[in-house]
């Protein structure tokens, strides 16, 4: 089995996630070659791995709250190594929620949990909620990024019930912004910060969507950027010009396999780490 992983980007499969095999062809789709690996497998083969990725999901069920159990395999000790050691690491709802759990993220203190994923706080109700959101990129040494350019808006999709990056310690926060690590806000389609419901689809303090650790290397993202990869994938009703160019690549089949607003950020991986293999 040894070099079943040297330069492939691993999707871990954690069981009851649901978003492994798309997240996989994001990855594809951004020129680099990407593998499943599952939760049980040998965690050293992940030593030869060009990056890791958590996708969305269900992990263990949700059991105790969303990510808890998952952040507690041994599979997460062989990527907080990975980690440590400069490697890329994404977590993409689900996955976001495990690297909070396990102390990943923010950072400040590894394997200390200085931030949570808490449950939606919206206008009128709570709980599970679907819907694009308009994100805008903040200036920050994330990887995961350096394909868009500060303070750029992009629509991505989120799906979740327990979303809200929160915390009791208002330094956190305010470590958070002083790094940089503040990745991803949620904004109008003009990029203006509005803490009110559905421009903050889920209540997340300072309208946080996305936070990276203090070296960059480690994002974890609520949205779901591979649901946002391929222009077919765009509502035609969105505002904006990735609506304008949804609707104009209709009746063009060929146009509607070009890349979406989500792509680009496994493009970031590609540009940062030189490509695959």
């Amino acid at each position: 089995m040894a070099g079943r992983y040297r330069g492939v980007v691993a999707i871990i499969q954690f069981p009851g996630v649901n978003c492994e095999y798309e997240t996989a062809e994001a990855v594809r789709s951004a020129g680099l070659e990407a593998g499943l690996f599952r939760w049980n497998e040998d965690p050293a083969l992940l030593q030869e791995a060009a990056a890791v990725v958590l996708p969305g999901g269900f992990s263990y069920q949700d059991r105790i709250r969303a990510g808890v159990v998952a952040a507690k395999d041994r599979i997460m000790d062989a990527i907080g190594v990975l980690a440590r050691q400069g490697r890329p690491v994404l977590g993409i709802c689900n996955g976001a929620q495990v690297l909070v759990e396990s102390g990943f993220i923010p950072g400040l203190h590894w394997e200390r949990v200085d931030l949570a994923l808490a449950p939606n706080v919206m206008a009128d109700r709570e709980g599970y909620y679907c819907a694009w959101t308009w994100l805008r990129c903040e200036d920050s040494p994330c990887l995961w990024t350096g394909a868009f350019a500060g303070g750029e808006v992009v629509p991505v999709p989120i799906a979740h019930a327990e979303g809200r990056f929160s915390t009791d310690d208002e330094s956190v926060i305010e470590a958070m912004r002083a790094n940089g690590q503040i990745v991803l806000r949620y904004c109008t389609a003009a990029g203006e910060i509005d803490p009110a419901f559905p421009v903050n689809p889920n209540g997340s303090m300072d309208n946080i969507a996305g936070v990276c650790n203090p070296e960059g290397n480690v994002l974890a993202m609520m949205p779901h950027p591979e649901r946002a990869s391929w222009l077919r994938q765009v509502p035609e009703g969105l505002a904006g010009s990735w609506g304008r160019r949804r609707v104009a690549a209709a009746c063009d089949p060929g146009k509607m396999e070009d890349g979406g607003p989500g792509r680009r950020f496994f493009e970031s991986l590609k540009l940062g780490t030189g490509g695959a293999r």
